[in-house]
């Protein structure tokens, strides 16, 4: 088999690329070391295609497809944000900027500093999501359902206030708050993590600490509650199409405890299924928590070192760090029924694999230029990722179709945010939301920087900006999920007296409409106040929960919903 031929080798980069950090236009085909648009000579043919022929056309999107290209799925769920504010400190200087390319600030801070002065960061995307409304329906997604549920909680609400005392200052044509949970479990010095929230059905569920907890959507009435010999230490943000999810939690509580347990959990019911300690793929396996991510019935398990993939349904082991003989095992990132593997090779070259998410076998390998590497992806199918210049702070988001080659590289002014876990750090892969990739409209809507900002949206055929919104003067806006051909995002509030607004966007581009506007009062401070929230827009209804809780007031608030 001969070799590949080495990769292009990459131009001088400019000292400092014009418009603080950003280009005023898209860049030549090679400005920043990659391969013309859709020239990889690594990529392998697919099945059925002979070598020198072009790819097979994929298959088109359907238009029911939900956010991200995903084959519809019944769960909201939501990668792990993080148990600081990611930005800026309330006061003093703003932090120093690195350069950056065409996109992605250089990987120091991701910030959403609202007008109120709370720090949000927001759930982007609707993971493996519930099934949404065909793409030009008419059909609402403002008009909730749901069933009432048996309380088995302690029933109370927040701040000491009953909902009627949430609601009493909204104003007219202002939703409510249609109920509110404070925490009840005692938590050890420095509180607990409560990172994973999905919305399954006519369920919400929450990991606190050592537990998950099923809430009734309508009423918020607990309706089941599963719990753990040790603390929840990871959580994946979608589920299975029968909202099944695996999460991983500690084996054990002293400080030498690793984060080595899986449990799978039926969300509808909270039934706890199988129970799995996570094997060693070899020497390098370094046992740190695992960042975990689902697609169709194959869950995959990425730590330093080394990754594994397991069925869902039965526990048992799929695949292990499957790379090419002179490559080091790297991370899965998976979802929307796929799976897509990344390893650095021992020229450091990095790679990245288009994996089966039940064989492992590798279908197409696309090898970076020297230098360049896999920060963050945002997408498997389809699928975007954020690349950077190891050594130069630049950075830039790439389209790859399904063959494994290039289709673009989005190219357009602003400083672009997409919010993260760990901006620093490029594991784990599947951390970051606040984009939305949508594949029956071709189109990526990312969020520009700072207050008062914009969001922008980029045809992924071209890389090229297709339309921008803006926030208003004082607020933030950060894109939800794409359903029923809008797009969904949530609008922060101008000040602390009054409630931020779910806002829709036709994805073809147009004004935004106020679907729904939270209300002014008593509950307003108490939504501005949320440190580093999960949010979901699911069924007409707004969840926004806590993702660490401190235990140190009675009545903290833990979950949130808001609705007509």
């Amino acid at each position: 088999m001969t070799e590949p031929p080495s990769p292009p080798t990459p131009p001088n980069q400019p000292a400092v690329p014009p418009g603080y950090g950003h280009l005023p236009g898209p860049p030549p085909p090679s400005a920043y070391g990659f391969p013309p648009q859709g020239d990889n000579p690594y990529a392998q043919p697919q099945p059925g295609q002979q070598p020198g022929q072009p790819p097979q056309p994929g298959q088109p999107p359907s238009a029911a497809q939900g956010p991200y290209g995903q084959q519809p799925q019944p769960g909201y769920g939501y990668p792990q944000p993080p148990t600081a504010p990611l930005g800026m400190p309330p006061a003093g200087p703003t932090p120093p900027r690195g350069r950056t390319q065409l996109l992605v600030t250089a990987s120091v801070v991701v910030t959403l500093v609202l007008g109120t002065g709370a720090y949000f960061a927001f759930a982007g995307g609707d993971g493996d999501g519930k099934k949404p409304a065909a793409a030009g329906s008419s059909a609402p997604v403002t008009q909730p359902s749901g069933s009432p549920s048996v309380d088995k909680g302690d029933g109370k609400g927040g701040n000491g206030m009953s909902d009627a005392d949430l609601n009493s200052g909204r104003k007219p044509g202002e939703g409510k708050v249609l109920w509110m949970k404070t925490n009840a479990t005692e938590l050890p010095g420095g509180g607990g993590d409560a990172t994973g929230q999905w919305v399954v059905g006519d369920t919400v569920v929450k990991s606190l600490f050592k537990s998950l907890i099923g809430y009734g959507v309508t009423d918020g009435k607990q309706k089941w509650k599963l719990d753990f010999p040790a603390k929840v230490c990871s959580t994946p943000y979608q589920t299975t199409t029968d909202g099944k999810v695996v999460v991983a939690f500690m084996n054990g509580e002293s400080e030498q405890a690793s984060c080595n347990q899986l449990k799978m959990v039926d969300l509808k019911t909270g039934a706890g299924g199988w129970t799995k300690e996570i094997p060693k793929e070899g020497m390098f396996d370094i046992m740190v928590t695992p960042s975990l991510a689902i697609t169709g019935d194959t869950v995959t398990a990425s730590r330093v070192g080394a990754a594994s993939a397991f069925k869902v349904s039965t526990g048992d082991r799929l695949f292990g760090s499957n790379v090419p003989e002179g490559c080091s095992p790297g991370s899965y990132a998976a979802g929307q029924g796929k799976v897509v593997a990344v390893a650095t090779c021992a020229d450091g070259i990095e790679e990245l694999q288009g994996t089966d998410p039940v064989s492992g076998q590798k279908s197409w390998t696309y090898r970076f230029p020297q230098g360049w590497k896999v920060s963050k992806v945002y997408s498997v199918n389809p699928l975007v990722v954020d690349v950077k210049e190891r050594d130069k702070s630049l950075r830039s988001i790439m389209v790859i179709g399904p063959d494994g080659k290039q289709r673009s590289q989005l190219s357009g002014e602003g400083q672009f945010t997409p919010r993260c876990d760990d901006p620093i750090v490029d594991r784990p892969l599947q951390d970051c939301w606040g984009i939305v990739v949508d594949a029956g409209s071709d189109t990526i809507v990312l969020p520009t920087e700072g207050v008062s900002n914009e969001l922008v949206a980029f045809d992924m055929g071209t890389g090229k900006a297709k339309w921008r919104t803006p926030a208003g003067d004082k607020r933030v806006l950060v894109p939800l999920k794409a359903e029923g051909g809008k797009l969904y995002a949530y609008n922060s509030a101008a000040d602390k007296a009054t409630g931020g607004e779910v806002v829709s966007v036709p994805l073809g581009g147009g004004k935004p409409t106020t679907v729904l506007h939270n209300p002014s009062g008593p509950a307003a401070p108490l939504e501005n106040s949320f440190y580093t929230p999960q949010i979901a827009f699911a069924d007409g209804r707004l969840f926004m929960s806590s993702t660490h809780i401190t235990g140190e007031g009675k009545d903290e608030k833990f979950l949130m919903v808001f609705g007509k």
